[in-house]
């Protein structure tokens, strides 16, 4: 299906746009609004964070995504989550920080067996 979403208020929070494309996402954007047409499937891949949402949404992003997806620049995430990969981890995610220093999460393969007979 289609979806539709914009923000007035704060129209630069759509520049992690291209990120998710990056893992698969098919998004258009139209000023300040974008249209987001559903997917079959999302890859693993390397992505940047650009601001807070942006940093929740390529992490959440990446668990549903086949493969391993790298999300670099967490710092904006730290300022709103404390400890999401401990609390993902806790919800069956596997999530794992590999740098404190560089602000990178990696987001193994998910467990695809495990995963697929029990979807």
């Amino acid at each position: 299906g289609r979806s539709v979403e914009g923000d007035r208020v704060f129209p630069n929070r759509l520049q992690h746009i291209d990120e998710l494309r990056r893992l698969g996402a098919r998004i258009e954007r139209r000023g300040s609004a974008c249209s987001i047409d559903g997917v079959e499937r999302l890859s693993g891949a390397t992505v940047e964070a650009s601001d807070l949402r942006a940093s929740a949404a390529l992490v959440l992003a990446g668990l549903a995504a086949d493969g391993e997806t790298t999300v670099r620049r967490l710092h904006h995430l730290d300022r709103g989550y404390e400890r999401l990969e401990r609390k993902l981890a806790q919800l069956g995610a596997q999530v794992r920080r590999t740098s404190e220093t560089s602000g990178r999460a990696s987001i193994p393969e998910r467990q695809q067996r495990a995963a697929q007979s029990g979807r």
